[in-house]
């Protein structure tokens, strides 16, 4: 096996952090935030045919799953989390572990991401099966615990992808769609929750956003699904309304508090 070039890992190319004022650090992370979307960029032909395999899946009933730890668990996790509110899908569909378990959301658990049996123990609570997709995010491609998952999960023919911020690494060579994400070295040598992070955000954003699009749960461009869980949401939705079927506030009100879903009350109008 090819060593991995793990230049997430590698010196950051400004030195004597501590030496700058506070414009230098500020314009110096934010130029090196600029590269992120190109990194990205030339990684779009994979999360094409990955984001179409997916919807494939969940048409049949897969679900999406994401592992990882620490920051990479988090994001995963974050991204999961959205998707019920703002398309209006079971907390099922999406489903975001982090190694440690939810505990490690807000305080690291000790040698939890370097156990390689875990991960397909917190798969298996979940009943995961060749119907679903699973996502392993690792900055670095080398965490114990997502490696562990996709290979456990590659012998029961379940779809694997990864999103990593190196080249050649051990979890890209163990799944079948390998997103690379190659941003560089971090501005403080080693932080891959600043760029690499900002990186896998972005790509979550990406994936997720695309199936539901493709699954039929934005129309137009508006989340006509979102669960309208607070006082922003209703006006929002109320917004939507007037603007899609030009009517005013007070009835598109009356339309949203009659059918509790934008979709709904468009459909209601149309018919």
């Amino acid at each position: 096996m090819k060593k991995p070039l793990l230049t997430t890992e590698q010196p950051s190319k400004y030195s004597d952090l501590e030496k700058m004022d506070t414009s230098e650090l500020l314009m110096n992370i934010n130029n090196e935030d600029k590269t992120i979307a190109f990194a990205v960029e030339k990684a779009i032909p994979v999360i094409q045919k990955l984001v179409d395999v997916i919807v494939i899946k969940m048409k049949d009933g897969g679900r999406l799953f994401y592992i990882g730890a620490g920051t990479s668990g988090r994001l995963g996790v974050l991204d999961a989390s959205e998707c019920p509110p703002t398309f209006g899908v079971s907390d099922e569909m999406v489903i975001g572990l982090i190694a440690g378990g939810d505990g490690a959301l807000r305080k690291a658990v000790e040698n939890a991401e370097d156990n390689t049996t875990l991960a397909i123990k917190d798969l298996l609570n979940y009943d995961i099966s060749n119907k679903d997709v699973l996502i392993g995010i690792a900055a670095s491609g080398t965490t114990p615990y997502v490696i562990g998952g996709v290979k456990e999960a590659k012998k029961m023919e379940i779809v694997t992808a990864c999103i990593t911020c190196n080249t050649t690494t051990p979890l890209a060579q163990e799944v079948d769609y390998p997103i690379e994400l190659i941003v560089g070295p971090e501005f403080v040598t080693g932080s891959t929750r600043m760029k690499a992070g900002t990186a896998q955000k972005l790509v979550l954003n990406m994936i997720s956003t695309s199936v539901m699009i493709k699954l039929g749960k934005v129309l137009g461009n508006k989340m006509v699904d979102m669960q309208l869980s607070n006082d922003k949401l209703t006006k929002r939705g109320v917004k939507m309304l007037m603007d899609e079927l030009e009517i005013d506030e007070k009835l598109a009100t009356k339309l949203l508090e009659q059918h509790k879903n934008v979709r709904k009350a468009i459909e209601f109008y149309k018919d």
